[in-house]
């Protein structure tokens, strides 16, 4: 940065820097003459810029979900949303406004512009307090699903890892356990649609200011979703229910033979979502595949060495430097995800595990988002290793497939030769239930 020391390599130092420390480095990029022989280093200044204000924002949220209950973190990601989001989200439209003002289009750059014309035009910047305020609701629905626990045989446990009952053979003992969850996630009714309501009012000012008649038409382009439009989304939805539908109730139709009963109830599914198979026939043992983390770490480090050296060496790295969480936990907010801290150019991936198959799944989906942000370190602008949505999710569920082969114990993996066909065979049938519920949900989604 011309006549500004170098940003802090370490982001520790800069994640306690205020905005009047920050601005300088703006301001210096926006008055700087922009000219095709400079714009590779007014680029790569740029990105060290838009790096350590992003791995900031992330490492301040991942602290929100690894316990819901810490205040003092939740505190301080709302701080920087407010005194840091804000004004950086502001800057960085009038660097985007210079560089595309400039008609410049540095190779392997096409991409990148098409995305910042599409946000330079979304921008308003009454609208940033609005999308501060929505990372804010966010954090709230996490606190409300953290903190649901209940007691069961004794013991206070998370819903997640109640989740393992829905396996056991015994069906009176599936249906209290589902009732038991139903009730604790009732009793979260009021809180959840007091957030809901919240977001769906801000949501329709976002649009509003950005001169849209609908959230849909807003969302769409924040998405930056180029390919495809709602009415295909909407054609896609009866392709699924009339195609997929039919082939996943054979399904469920076969399996309520083999476990003698006259009607599917909610409990009699492994997934009580809305999308799980149905439970196995009595006699056959559900898929165990470990009891500890550590075990789900080392046996998944040895399936990525058989489907790539360097995949593997990618996730040692992880868990040398503890870049994993994945343990359920009280106060853990749900799901999981992988992020990316891009000063240090690493990924981070957060899970809540119970001991199921899907959890495996799980984590060789994140670990597939992970190896993503790995291969794409070496790209030299910030903006080329943002990609969207979408794309983003082939590298994830590839690596489920990729990883199938695996599984056995034989190969580095989890179960015997036939528990290991059983697991893939149930891997694929899941997939077909869960189109349905995707179609059901996006439809909502676009209501």
């Amino acid at each position: 940065m011309n006549q500004l020391n170098p940003l802090p390599n370490d982001v520790s130092k800069f994640m306690n820097w205020s905005w009047d420390q920050i601005k300088p480095y703006y301001d210096e990029l926006a008055a700087r003459e922009l000219n095709a022989d400079e714009v590779d280093a007014w680029l790569k200044d740029w990105s060290k810029l838009s790096e350590a204000i992003s791995e900031t924002q992330q490492r301040l949220y991942v602290a929100t979900t690894l316990d819901t209950a810490d205040e003092s973190a939740d505190q301080r990601f709302k701080k920087f949303l407010d005194t840091i989001y804000q004004p950086s989200q502001a800057a960085e439209q009038k660097l985007k406004e210079k560089l595309l003002a400039g008609g410049l289009e540095p190779r392997g750059f096409e991409i990148p512009l098409r995305n910042m014309r599409a946000e330079a035009e979304l921008f308003r910047s009454e609208n940033l307090p609005l999308l501060s305020e929505e990372q804010k609701l966010e954090t709230e629905y996490d606190k409300i699903i953290g903190a649901d626990t209940v007691v069961w045989e004794g013991k206070e446990i998370t819903l997640l890892q109640l989740t393992p009952v829905f396996q056991n053979p015994d069906r009176a003992l599936r249906e209290r356990a589902w009732r038991l969850s139903a009730e604790r996630q009732l009793q979260d009714r009021d809180a959840i649609t007091e957030v809901w309501r919240k977001a769906l009012t801000l949501r329709r000012q976002l649009a509003k200011n950005a001169g849209f008649s609908d959230y849909r038409s807003f969302r769409w382009k924040q998405l930056l979703r180029f390919d495809y439009t709602p009415a295909e989304c909407k054609n896609f939805h009866q392709a699924i229910a009339e195609v997929v539908v039919p082939a996943a109730s054979r399904l469920y139709e076969k399996r309520r033979a083999q476990v003698g009963l006259d009607r599917l109830r909610p409990w009699d599914l492994t997934a009580p979502a809305g999308f799980g198979r149905v439970v196995d026939p009595p006699g056959i043992t559900p898929l165990e595949p470990f009891s500890e983390t550590t075990q789900l770490e080392t046996k998944c480090a040895e399936i990525f060495q058989r489907v790539d050296p360097q995949l593997a060496g990618y996730f040692t790295t992880m868990e040398r430097e503890g870049l994993l969480d994945l343990t359920n936990r009280k106060n853990k907010a749900p799901g999981g995800y992988c992020t990316s801290f891009d000063v240090v150019k690493r990924p981070f991936i957060f899970m809540n595990a119970v001991g199921l198959h899907r959890d495996v799944q799980t984590l060789l989906h994140e670990a597939g988002h992970a190896f993503h942000v790995f291969e794409t370190n070496d790209l030299p602008y910030y903006p080329q290793r943002a990609v969207g949505m979408e794309f983003a999710e082939v590298a994830s569920m590839s690596m489920e497939l990729l990883s199938a082969p695996y599984l056995s114990a034989r190969n580095g993996g989890f179960y015997s030769d036939a528990d290991a066909a059983r697991a893939r065979r149930e891997h694929l049938e899941q997939s077909l239930f869960f189109w349905p519920y995707m179609a059901a949900v996006d439809a909502f989604q676009h209501w």
